[in-house]
């Protein structure tokens, strides 16, 4: 095969697809751009939006729907966390499940699935119907992204995996961002229920066109019959889905001070042991484990980790920040998240055809540097910031973002055999979920403590006796009594203005923690960068 992909294929290696089928690891002379593969492309994507969205469309609608459920807090909690919960516990699984049923059917059944569970959602009269279908929406969609990413390695050549990576990675970076938009003008405008019944006929499209369109790759070997290994699952279940919800909930519960959490953390060791020990023993494996031993898979899983509980780390921090600190309301918020969607849109696109000639190495060094620029651009925020800095930051996150994620992505999965991609996106994408999951509680943990500490250092300067406390009170006192209160109002007004005004400058303390937190991380990712593959894989025979 060429270098720059324009001269004949190499023939195929063993068990790999010959240039029959454009849903195999396709060689640069089968690849056409066509109307079917823009149609799979458009349609995997579609369904993966819809799966990524519906983690975060309900957060603004919360308190509408506790108020028209009658729920409590932590009721409306798990509407939340039992979806991530079930997405979690899906994604391992999307290989072996693709190998047993097929994975046309098994992609077009979970698309049906999270459809018909988000009509439910959205006709649910109470919390425990919406929890339990909440669960089967996760169910449904845990196979949409994984699936959806070891269809687009299969339906682009080595030198096209940038741009196949790309047009997965816009709609993984987007998603979040259009979550909150779309869920707080539905709820404005219709009602919560839309935010679920929106699903309904997006999702009958993207079935329709997947069921039309996609077909099996032709080294996907079906095993319908055989044995099912429920030890292993078992274990799955409880080590994956309990420290999924430990991370979730963690937080909110302070911890280990909860029994709870404790429970937790005993079942998530057992479970985790277990499955490991099990998959690493067992004939029928229902996670292979065995695509770790791949280098470049297994660095691209550690970084993937590690960088998304940096990433995601980021994207959770700025609504709360112009939301807390800013009193931004959460359209606001999230159209300010636009810039971050369209720089990382168009570092991609580039990213994409570039990739295959410099390699991932380089972009991916550039994009930490950018990211450390960023945080320190971050870490110059103040209560006073405005519009067009939260603007600026949003566009170098989504700048940085993109460079990371391309080059990451598309060596990771190019780097295994075409048999093993569907168990390596599922793997790959779990760590990625964890990655990010254990990124936003490290995160809220730290803004919940840091503040504590903060506000109690900041306490320690204001006295009554200080005549910078003194003064500051009486500029207070003196604003309250012009606007029309009384001098005992407006002496009350000014000591609970200036409460407001310590607390809300503890929390910018903690922020600044924050940020410092995730620079410390990506310093000591930096020098592993040298683990990243120099060139794409497939663009230069392995040494001997």
């Amino acid at each position: 095969m060429s270098d720059e992909g324009g001269g004949a294929a190499d023939p195929p290696a063993p068990g790999r697809a010959g240039p029959t089928s454009v849903y195999s690891l396709t060689s640069e002379a089968e690849y056409r751009l066509d109307f079917t593969r823009l149609v799979i492309v458009f349609s995997v994507m579609l369904a993966v939006l819809l799966e990524i969205i519906d983690t975060s469309i309900i957060n603004v609608a919360v308190p509408t729907m506790m108020g028209n459920l009658g729920a409590t807090l932590d009721e409306i909690d798990w509407v939340v966390t039992s979806y991530i919960v079930a997405i979690v516990i899906m994604l391992p699984l999307t290989g072996w499940m693709s190998n047993r049923f097929g994975r046309k059917r098994y992609f077009v059944t979970s698309i049906l699935i999270f459809t018909a569970a988000s009509a439910m959602c959205g006709a649910s009269q109470t919390i425990d119907a919406l929890i339990f279908w909440r669960v089967v929406q996760g169910l449904g969609g845990g196979a949409l992204m994984a699936t959806a990413q070891a269809i687009l390695v299969e339906s682009f050549p080595p030198s096209k995996q940038g741009v196949g990576q790309a047009i997965f990675g816009v709609g993984a970076m987007i998603g979040p961002a259009l979550g909150p938009t779309l869920g707080g003008w539905l709820t404005d405008n219709y009602s919560w229920h839309w935010c679920f019944l929106i699903n309904v006929p997006l999702g009958l499209l993207a079935a329709t066109l997947c069921a039309a369109n996609i077909e099996d790759p032709p080294h996907l070997v079906r095993n319908p019959h055989g044995r099912v290994d429920w030890p292993g699952i078992t274990f799955l279940v409880v080590g994956i889905g309990c420290l999924q919800t430990l991370l979730e909930r963690g937080n909110k519960k302070d911890w280990f001070d909860s029994a709870e959490i404790v429970l937790l953390a005993v079942a998530t060791a057992v479970g985790l042991i277990g499955l490991v020990w099990r998959e690493t023993t067992t004939d029928d494996p229902v996670v292979d484990f065995r695509v770790l031993l791949h280098r470049d898979f297994a660095v691209g899983c550690t970084f993937t980790a590690l960088g998304g509980l940096a990433l995601y780390g980021v994207i959770f921090l700025m609504p709360v920040y112009t939301q807390t600190l800013l009193g931004w309301t959460a359209w606001q918020s999230g159209l300010s998240s636009l810039p971050s969607s369209i720089t990382t849109a168009l570092v991609m696109a580039v990213l994409g055809n570039l990739i295959w000639r410099v390699g991932p190495r380089g972009p991916f060094v550039a994009g930490m540097v950018l990211m450390l620029f960023t945080l320190w651009v971050m870490s110059r925020l103040t209560l006073a910031s405005g519009w067009n800095e939260v603007l600026f930051i949003q566009g170098l996150r989504g700048m940085a973002s993109g460079m990371l994620f391309v080059p990451l992505s598309a060596a990771t999965l190019r780097s295994l055999p075409p048999t093993e991609v569907a168990k390596g996106a599922g793997l790959y994408n779990l760590f990625r979920q964890l990655g990010g999951s254990f990124g936003i509680a490290t995160l809220a943990s730290i803004l919940d403590r840091r503040s504590d500490l903060h506000e109690a250092e900041l306490a320690r300067h204001l006295s009554p006796v200080d005549s910078g406390t003194v003064a500051g009170l009486e500029r207070l006192i003196d604003g309250f009594t012009d606007r029309g209160l009384d001098p005992e109002a407006a002496a009350l007004a000014a000591r609970h203005a200036l409460d407001r005004m310590l607390e809300a400058q503890a929390m910018m303390e903690a922020f600044y923690d924050a940020f410092a937190f995730i620079a410390v991380l990506f310093l000591v990712l930096f020098p592993l960068a040298i683990l990243m593959p120099r060139e794409m894989p497939g663009k230069t025979p392995p040494a001997d």
